[in-house]
């Protein structure tokens, strides 16, 4: 009940036309449980009685009927659709804004891009089919299976007692085995979950799996996962098989006893010939019912356990979340303090300990360390992808945590050293920095990053299309992008990381020379692969095991001859080996 009470949340702004739709089901269903009663009249009054003027009347009663029927049945099935639809909108752009909105970092990190992907492509399909078909099926049937009874209590209240017998039988039957089906069905999106999440994983990888010869692992992969679905499948069409040949034989036992009940009343003269004609199209319309009422449920049981998958990805407590009524951060200066910040992604498990600096507005700071000392993690904190377990990370005197998300990204950007660019033109991607960019400043960010260079050899120009994450344009080329995209956004703290990695020496030259107008006045942190790039940092920041080893300029720190010494001559010496 819970799982069609939250449904039911999203169903409610749509309230009138379900109304609208359901009257209009009620309405065309009225029309199973007239036809019992004029086949009643047909026998006993125009058969047995010989009255023409009530044929001509049970004719013309009839085409009504049908006619009626027509719009109802239109009514029904088109606003039922327009709810059913809104529904689904509503829900997928409430889980894409959950997803992109509130969920953070952390979360996209432990779940698989394709698994996510089957939320959508899966689970809300699957309740989209239950709101139409089955839904409708559960009230139509319904509706026929009381109004049926009622009307054969009328007729015969002693045949009726039956029913009696055989429903409870049926009705313990039905929920059993519907329990089943939710179970399986469950499994089934499940199984669902880990296919499409391998099929996105090989098809991203292409270029790996290949270059490794890995196909035949790929494909024994993906055929070992889609017979886990199979499996599944049978599972669940299994128990949907088992439900309807046994509510079938529990409604067909009841039918039999009362073809041999009613028969004996009309032989001993306690029953007429036409009610117990109309009761048996009853009871047939009662057994047909009750069959498609159990189909309904199965279908509507699968529905559930994807409604349980869905709700359950869109209730969750926020890893990173503003403060209530946070304000949003005024226009910085750049001014960075970590102050005794510790921080863990799992409890116990300390990446970063009590960091203690200070980064000035306008300094260049280089993070430098082994692999796995911390700095992505540090950047990560400062864009607040994270929050921090101790301490306080304060900008320009203001805890981070106290404003608002946004507000604070709006203000630091990032040149990542794996690029991503979006399937748009090359336009967009550098407008993505600001969206209320114009055409002119957008060009200019593309000169200053050297993108005009590579852009004018393009036919289409800016905007030529760059393809499924940029996979039309080279990595040097993706890279001079993202940095004009940097560029337009014209941040007051800006996040490279090893931002020239991917571009050959004159090109490096001509961006490097564009990032320098950059830094100029703003803060920045560089995570240095290459030790050579980063000279000349204000301040260089060496960190080991989320410690501060080491902190000051380059030929302090050479001077010093510690770690950072150590990591500079061990890679000054393999160049010069090179």
């Amino acid at each position: 009940m819970s799982q069609y009470l939250k449904l039911f949340a999203f169903v409610r702004p749509y309230r009138a036309r379900l109304i609208v739709s359901v009257i209009c089901l009620l309405g065309a269903s009225g029309s199973h449980l007239a036809l019992p009663l004029l086949i009643r009249d047909i026998i006993n009054d125009v058969l047995i009685a010989k009255d023409m003027r009530m044929l001509n009347v049970i004719s013309l009663t009839v085409l009504a009927i049908f006619i009626l029927r027509g719009f109802f049945v239109y009514g029904q099935q088109y606003l039922m659709e327009y709810v059913a639809q809104r529904v689904v909108f509503d829900l997928r752009n409430r889980l894409f804004n959950v997803m992109v909105r509130l969920r953070g970092l952390a979360y996209f990190e432990k779940n698989r891009t394709g698994g996510l992907m089957s939320y959508y492509a899966n689970d809300i399909g699957a309740l989209q089919n239950a709101i139409v078909g089955p839904g409708v099926d559960f009230i139509r049937e319904s509706f026929i299976l009381a109004g049926s009874v009622a009307l054969m209590l009328t007729l015969h209240w002693k045949l009726s007692l039956v029913l009696f017998i055989s429903g409870p039988l049926v009705a313990f039957a039905i929920k059993k085995i519907g329990r089943r089906i939710k179970a399986a069905s469950r499994d089934v999106l499940g199984q669902l979950h880990e296919f499409t999440a391998i099929l996105q994983e090989t098809l991203g990888g292409i270029r790996v799996v290949k270059s490794f010869a890995r196909e035949d692992h790929e494909a024994k992969r993906f055929a070992g996962q889609t017979l886990e679905n199979f499996n599944a499948v049978m599972r669940a069409a299994k128990a949907n098989a088992l439900l309807t040949p046994i509510v079938e034989f529990l409604a067909t036992v009841g039918v039999v006893f009362l073809i041999w009940y009613g028969g004996s009343e009309v032989v001993n003269g306690r029953m007429d010939a036409g009610a117990l004609v109309a009761f048996l199209t009853l009871a047939i319309n009662l057994s047909n019912p009750i069959k498609r009422l159990s189909r309904a449920y199965g279908s509507l049981q699968q529905a559930l356990a994807a409604g349980e998958r869905v709700f359950e990805a869109m209730e969750f407590d926020p890893e990173v979340k503003d403060a209530e009524a946070a304000p949003d951060m005024p226009a910085i200066s750049g001014n960075v303090d970590f102050n005794q910040v510790g921080f863990a992604y799992n409890e116990g498990e300390p990446v970063i300990a009590d960091l203690n600096f200070k980064v000035k507005s306008g300094q260049m700071a280089a993070l430098v360390g082994h692999s796995g000392a911390g700095k992505t993690t540090l950047v990560n904190l400062i864009m607040r992808f994270y929050d921090v377990s101790s301490g306080a990370l304060l900008i320009d005197g203001l805890d981070v945590r106290t404003v608002t998300q946004r507000s604070l990204r709006e203000q630091v950007g990032i040149v990542p050293q794996e690029t991503l660019l979006f399937s748009g033109s090359i336009r967009e991607n550098i407008r993505y920095g600001r969206l209320d960019a114009t055409d002119a400043e957008v060009e200019a960010a593309a000169r200053a990053a050297n993108v005009a260079e590579f852009v004018n050899n393009f036919p289409g120009g800016y905007d030529t299309l760059v393809g499924e994450r940029g996979a039309s344009l080279s990595g040097g080329q993706r890279q001079r992008v993202a940095i004009a995209r940097a560029i337009l956004k014209n941040p007051r703290i800006l996040i490279l990381d090893e931002a020239t990695s991917a571009l050959d020496t004159e090109s490096e030259k001509l961006v490097r020379d564009a990032l320098e107008a950059l830094l100029r006045g703003r803060t920045s942190f560089v995570i240095a692969h290459r030790l050579s790039t980063i000279v000349k940092a204000d301040v260089i920041m060496v960190l080991d095991h989320g410690r501060l080893a080491e902190y000051g300029p380059h030929r302090e720190l050479l001077e010093k001859g510690g770690l950072y010494a150590k990591l500079y001559q061990t890679q000054f010496s393999h160049a010069n080996r090179a």
